[in-house]
């Protein structure tokens, strides 16, 4: 899995090459084995079985049961389906209508509350401190009679922060509401344990830890009263309708499987690699600030800004040149990355909209060098020079 073109990946927090493992396992499940897992003939019964193998595995990872995880297309699906069958479930059973959130959480969190909220529920958007972080205190502060869930992801996808998710689940555990984590980002590359987080509902997706695109998984704890998502089939047990899709599922599994074998290898490799980074562009730049928590955060993920105050750099010229000179980085989040408009989660810890714009998210993963690093920053340099002497 090396780079194997000129170029050099630095957005591992995007999407993850498919490992040839992974590969490997899924082929089989287009072709010989393609039977409908809810055909009852032997087809049917034949695919059956990797598909629960595959929910089994993907339990065990996370510590939970395999009856607790439903398989979706992936974090997006999950964060929605959390959402909105938390919400709509509490709504019909004891008419409660508020939701709270963080301010810094993904875009399939906080659309999906948005459109609640559009559609008569209410929505608190919880403060971060300049870090990124939220204080249990402020969601304590925030709970209502009529909250119905707390959703607050595991770790930043933009700039890595980890938050004290345990403390907060505690907090709305402690009033009878639902916890809601998108461990999209975390998930495979740092541990993930439903119980020892005190998570109720989880969402994770593949493609993050060099699984298959198209497919993710909601963990939802026995007993917790969420809505179905999709309807049309009885499928993953009347919670989401629709064809499973085997070769995918298998593939998810065996992506959780290597992720966990190798976890401690991948993330001494990539510690090692973010305090190469890190020292880089402090040594090359007086001009930056590191965004996120210098010590509870992510071990992949550099995300730096160029503050405004001290220099005069244009962001979008700024990732293009960089992807001209062959360094694939990102502003932030992948799925707001046609926009360059500025992060809102570098907003809410208080960068300013130029600053903000001018930034930068290195992220690495297992097939990363630290000569891949010392040729990303070279040509930072270059580039950040060259758009400072064409704004004078």
């Amino acid at each position: 899995m090396k780079n194997e073109s000129r170029h050099i990946y630095l957005d591992y927090s995007a999407t993850t090459p498919v490992d040839p493992d992974v590969t490997e396992a899924m082929l089989p499940y287009f072709t010989r084995s393609f039977g409908n897992a809810s055909s009852i003939h032997a087809f049917g019964r034949e695919t059956k079985i990797p598909l629960e193998e595959s929910r089994e595995k993907i339990a065990r990872a996370f510590g939970a049961e395999p009856g607790e995880i439903f398989f979706t297309s992936g974090g997006t699906e999950a964060d929605n389906h959390a959402l909105f069958g938390v919400a709509q479930a509490a709504l019909r059973a004891s008419g409660k209508n508020h939701l709270i959130i963080s301010s810094i959480e993904h875009h399939a969190v906080l659309q999906s509350a948005e459109y609640l909220a559009e559609n008569g529920f209410e929505v608190t958007l919880l403060p971060v401190d300049k870090f990124g972080k939220v204080d249990p205190d402020d969601v304590r502060a925030a709970i209502l009679a009529k909250t119905s869930v707390v959703s607050v992801m595991h770790a930043n996808n933009e700039i890595g922060t980890i938050q004290p998710v345990l403390e907060i689940a505690k907090v709305a555990h402690d009033h009878g509401i639902v916890f809601h984590s998108d461990t999209v980002q975390s998930a495979g590359k740092i541990p993930v344990n439903v119980d020892a987080l005190s998570i109720d509902i989880l969402a994770v997706s593949a493609h993050k830890f060099y699984g298959p695109k198209g497919i993710g998984a909601i963990y939802i704890r026995k007993g917790t009263d969420v809505d179905s998502y999709l309807h049309g089939g009885a499928q993953e047990r009347n919670r989401r309708a629709g064809t499973e899709n085997i070769p995918l599922a298998v593939g998810f599994a065996r992506a959780v499987e290597l992720s966990q074998r190798d976890m401690e290898k991948n993330l001494a490799h990539i510690r090692g690699l973010k305090e190469k980074l890190t020292d880089l562009l402090r040594e090359r730049f007086e001009s930056i600030v590191l965004n996120g928590h210098p010590s509870d955060a992510l071990p992949h993920i550099v995300n730096m800004s160029f503050d405004s105050s001290k220099s005069d750099i244009d962001g979008e010229a700024l990732l293009m040149n960089m992807d001209l000179n062959g360094i694939a980085v990102t502003s932030g989040s992948a799925c707001s990355s046609g926009s360059m408009e500025p992060s809102h989660v570098l907003q809410a810890i208080g960068r300013n909209i130029k600053t903000a714009k001018a930034s930068i998210r290195f992220s690495m993963g297992n097939a990363t060098t630290k000569d891949e690093l010392t040729t990303a920053v070279d040509i930072l340099e270059k580039v950040a020079r060259q758009s400072a002497a064409a704004s004078v």
